[in-house]
């Protein structure tokens, strides 16, 4: 049931099946997720069920704001505390040492956690709710789709993505940023961005003032901790994708002539070799934004092919060119 959640008894609603172990699909500034209290082991038991995720690949746990974060660690990083004062509430995720009580289900039996506070006015009018009602003060919310498909931006992809199985969707609009949020490791001493998003690389050095390091580097002792959305394969339409220059793209339009081809391009012109060519946007904001709704909306087309013209280079589009190239590696009936 897809609700929209302006009225206080919604929010009841939910908090109602959230403390009774239930799951429930809530709006966030970057997707929409699946949440549950990420203090009961049954409720997080519930969203790996639904999503088909791996149990040792760890869930974000949201947070109403920095002072309930710190329950969920074991002593805050000092390049946490300033990160959250930057950057929360936003679309940053921060990878730091777990508290003794916080669950296995949602570190991956790590000794880490992930620890988010939403920004969209929905999420944190949830997370207030179910703190006050006595909750855990935390929900694990990984993206609301079928684990390694195309994340979902609006309400009614998560109420296409799983129909009754999920009893309440928050409908909070379409998402603003689009994509998932940028995760920064600061649990081995270094910031490391781990997973590209809105929030770059160059934003978290200045609110830092020290370098931001490759996953690689050899200044880390430890190797990074395994989180979300780093697979190979994730995010992928069912129908192949493939992410091409602009002249690889005409040229593979033309090889596929007669095939009901989708084509999203920033720079080119439409061809009639493609069924369905649509005008991507030059804005990196405004391109995540569309991005996975333009990807549904090709995937349930009936193509046989999706072409997306590579975006442009800069800071800005790392998340893009992130998502972009897993998207690809999982698309096709065998991805995912």
């Amino acid at each position: 049931m897809v609700i929209r959640a302006a009225e206080p008894a919604v929010l009841n609603q939910a908090v109602a099946l959230l403390k009774a172990g239930q799951v429930v699909g809530i709006p966030t500034e970057t997707v929409y997720g699946l949440a549950a209290d990420a203090g009961n082991a049954e409720a997080v038991a519930r969203i790996f069920a639904l999503k088909g995720r791996p149990l040792d690949h760890p869930v974000i746990v949201h947070v109403a704001d920095a002072e309930a974060a710190l329950r969920w660690m074991a002593e805050p990083p000092a390049m946490a505390l300033a990160l959250m004062r930057c950057f929360w509430p936003g679309p940053l995720t921060l990878i730091v040492p777990r508290a003794p009580g916080v669950l296995d289900a949602v570190t991956g039996g790590q000794d880490t956690v992930g620890l988010r506070c939403p920004a969209h006015p929905v999420a944190a009018a949830l997370l207030r709710a179910f703190g006050q009602a006595g909750g855990s003060g935390g929900l694990a919310a990984p993206s609301a789709n079928r684990f390694g498909r195309i994340s979902p931006t609006r309400a009614e992809h998560v109420q296409a993505e799983f129909g009754g199985a999920v009893p309440l969707v928050l409908d909070g609009g379409p998402c603003e940023v689009g994509i998932e949020s940028t995760i920064v490791d600061v649990s081995r001493g270094q910031p490391v961005i781990l997973r590209p998003g809105a929030i770059t690389a160059e934003h978290i050095a200045d609110c830092l003032g020290i370098e931001v390091h490759d996953p690689q580097a050899a200044v880390l002792a430890r190797p990074a901790p395994r989180v979300s959305g780093a697979l190979a394969a994730h995010y992928a339409p069912r129908t192949p994708l493939e992410v091409l220059s602009a002249t690889a793209l005409m040229q593979r339009l033309a090889a596929l002539a007669g095939q009901r081809v989708a084509v999203w391009s920033i720079t080119l012109r439409a061809a009639p070799e493609a069924s369905d060519w649509r005008r991507a946007p030059a804005d990196a904001g405004e391109y995540a934004r569309r991005l996975y709704a333009t990807l549904r909306e090709f995937d349930e087309g009936c193509h046989t092919r999706i072409l997306l013209e590579v975006p442009p280079a800069g800071p800005e589009w790392r998340g893009v060119h992130d998502r972009l190239a897993r998207a690809a590696v999982g698309s096709g009936e065998q991805g995912g």
